[in-house]
């Protein structure tokens, strides 16, 4: 009896030995429940491969994934595209050659505005040509005849239509009456006889000092060449003879 008792607990042994061999050789399946309010579950998948990637190291641009295969939308997932340095460096190589056309091209037009500009005042000039003064030699005539020159350029040292100073422009209005003047404002304070004062100064007489010269032309106004931007035109005493300034008459 006890040997009937060994056996049978000896082969209850070697079934369930059997029996755990089988377990272990069984695959490991996914397993899935139906969803349920009090149940928590997991799903795990492992997609199909049939390359061993061994460059770990590069970088990937795309995957091929399972036509049915759900990966929450990664599936259609667009990875940028990086730019490389060789590119990089011809994009800026580029961006740098159109930066340099541009500015060439605005250097090409502000010379061509330029000498445009400059053709245009030198045809102003040679159309300036000397204005025939009065047979008469009066102060009045002189005053007359140098509010002609109104809107002509102002050039510091000269002496002519083209261009003159305050000094060259008084020199030349009265070189065309027959009077000879120096070509400094300070020299053209002591030529002709004085006038004690601007209340008893006449039209076509010089005021002057050491900065400055014009010729009067009446009602406290004098005509004079004033600067670059102004040229020669008329305007008051007090605007353009600033401290003392002498009084001189020569016709």
């Amino acid at each position: 009896m006890r040997l009937s008792n060994r056996n049978s607990i000896h082969s209850l042994i070697l079934v369930l030995s059997l029996c755990a061999d089988c377990l272990i050789a069984l695959p490991a399946t996914a397993m899935a429940y139906p969803p349920s309010n009090n149940t928590v579950y997991s799903v795990r998948s492992f997609p199909a491969t049939t390359t061993t990637r061994r460059d770990l190291t590069r970088e990937s641009v795309s995957t091929d994934v399972q036509s049915d295969s759900d990966w929450g939308g990664i599936e259609n997932l667009i990875v940028p595209q990086t730019k490389s340095q060789a590119e990089k460096d011809a994009e800026a190589k580029a961006q740098q050659e159109e930066e340099t056309r541009k500015q060439a091209q605005e250097q090409a037009a502000r010379q061509a505005q330029t000498r445009a500009t400059q053709k245009e005042e030198a045809n102003r000039n040679a159309e300036r040509t000397a204005i025939t003064p009065p047979a008469s030699k009066t102060g009045q005539a002189v005053a007359e005849y140098a509010m002609q020159f109104s809107g002509y350029p102002y050039v510091y040292g000269g002496n002519q239509p083209s261009g003159w100073d305050c000094s060259g422009f008084v020199q030349y209005v009265f070189a065309q009456f027959g009077v000879s003047l120096p070509h400094q404002s300070g020299s053209q304070m002591s030529v002709g006889s004085p006038v004690a004062s601007l209340a008893e100064a006449q039209p076509g007489d010089i005021l002057a000092n050491g900065s400055h010269a014009a010729i009067y032309i009446g009602n406290g106004m004098v005509m004079n060449a004033m600067s670059p931007s102004q040229g020669t035109g008329v305007a008051p005493v007090s605007m353009v003879m600033y401290g003392s300034y002498a009084i001189r008459r020569v016709v």
